[in-house]
């Protein structure tokens, strides 16, 4: 579940990056939510080329030495916040590319998106209600929830059962990093150049094309 939802959200970021001009390895990107789904999506981002990327919770950014935090943080820690960057989520969002929140409602506000770079892109994932809303952050540039009754849904369905279809196929013993960022371009390469916009950066769950695109790829 939680490497699904990795997987997807990383393939709207591939189209969020076209749309927009950025480049994966120029980024400055907010994870807020340390849990299962915030941990896979800050290593796969990683192993994407994310080069600046800060882990946030409750008490503010991961970084080493910080007080209230157990041991699963302190590795979070280690792995990302280059400039051991510290403060709340409202100062360390300021300047950022990009905010993927798996965390809870209403933590971000207007008033925080402005503070992010030009062509912003905001992947909102708290369910129901996301941590901005998307009429909110569409102002700032490019948007996705995990909500099914707006744009750009990040639903994890769209990486099963074709990942698993993939590893079959070749006899895989393991699901790799390798396999798992190849699923995510997969996906991605659904939209084409001509209907990549700011609604419409990544497939619809219903869309058949999917499942095989995936396995492929895999």
């Amino acid at each position: 579940d939680q490497h699904g939802t990795a997987i997807v959200a990383t393939a709207a970021l591939i189209n969020a990056l076209k749309l927009t001009g950025k480049q994966m390895d120029g980024i400055k990107v907010i994870v807020n939510g340390p849990g299962s789904a915030g941990t896979a999506i800050t290593e796969m981002l990683l192993g994407a080329g994310v080069k600046d990327l800060i882990v946030c919770d409750e008490h503010g950014a991961l970084c080493p030495g910080r007080e209230k935090m157990d041991g699963h943080k302190e590795k979070l820690s280690l792995m990302t916040n280059v400039r051991k960057e510290k403060g709340r989520l409202e100062d360390v969002i300021a300047g950022a590319d990009v905010f993927i929140g798996v965390s809870a409602a209403g933590v971000v506000s207007k008033d925080m998106v402005r503070t992010m770079k030009k062509d912003a892109i905001v992947f909102a994932m708290a369910n129901p209600v996301p941590e901005i809303m998307y009429e909110e952050a569409k102002e700032a540039g490019v948007m996705a929830t995990g909500r099914s009754d707006c744009p750009n849904q990040i639903n994890n369905v769209l990486v099963f059962p074709g990942l698993f279809r993939g590893a079959l196929d070749c006899r895989a013993r393991d699901i790799t990093c390798g396999m798992k960022l190849a699923a995510a371009y997969g996906i991605a390469g659904l939209v084409s150049g001509e209907e990549l916009g700011e609604e419409y950066i990544i497939p619809s769950a219903f869309d058949e094309r999917v499942a095989k695109a995936v396995a492929e790829a895999v």
